[in-house]
């Protein structure tokens, strides 16, 4: 499996300045809901330290965990795509601290300066694919049927 890509430090140094003149740090407890599948996706998160769960609420009274994140991960992809919905709900696992960035300020600056634009949808789909070899290992591992001639 492919290392995971870290959203900061796959953008080019120049780049990587000019989005971070938009973040404002945040935190959030330990146990805190961050956003709930459906809701409106509007900004995203660099996490700087503790840990996310991404979940799927699976029955009204049950959450799968799909995805765990942490330092240097990126949290929230779905600002970049219509319908701007988060897919998944996610949580604070432990204390959580991170940069923030607005959507419309990110999206604007994308096109003032198409190559951070260009760079940033190559990293965020970077981190997508990962994600989604991720979760194809997790099923064929859990899902597996045994191989021929074995019991």
């Amino acid at each position: 499996m492919t290392k995971a890509i870290k959203l900061l430090t796959a953008l080019p140094q120049m780049q990587r300045e000019r989005l971070m003149e938009l973040a404002k740090e945040v935190s959030f407890p330990e146990d805190t809901r961050i956003f709930e599948a459906g809701g409106t996706a509007d900004r995203f998160w660099v996490i700087r330290s503790g840990a996310v769960h991404l979940d799927q609420q699976v029955t009204p009274l049950r959450r799968v965990t799909v995805a765990s994140l942490g330092a240097g991960d990126l949290l929230g992809w779905s600002w970049l795509f219509p319908p701007y919905q988060w897919d998944f709900g996610a949580e604070a696992f432990s204390q959580v601290r991170a940069y923030e960035f607005e959507a419309p300020p990110v999206l604007a600056l994308c096109v003032e300066d198409p190559l951070l634009g260009l760079s940033l949808v190559r990293t965020v789909c970077e981190v997508l694919a990962h994600r989604l070899e991720m979760t194809r290992g997790k099923l064929l591992e859990q899902y597996s049927l045994p191989r021929r001639g074995t019991l």
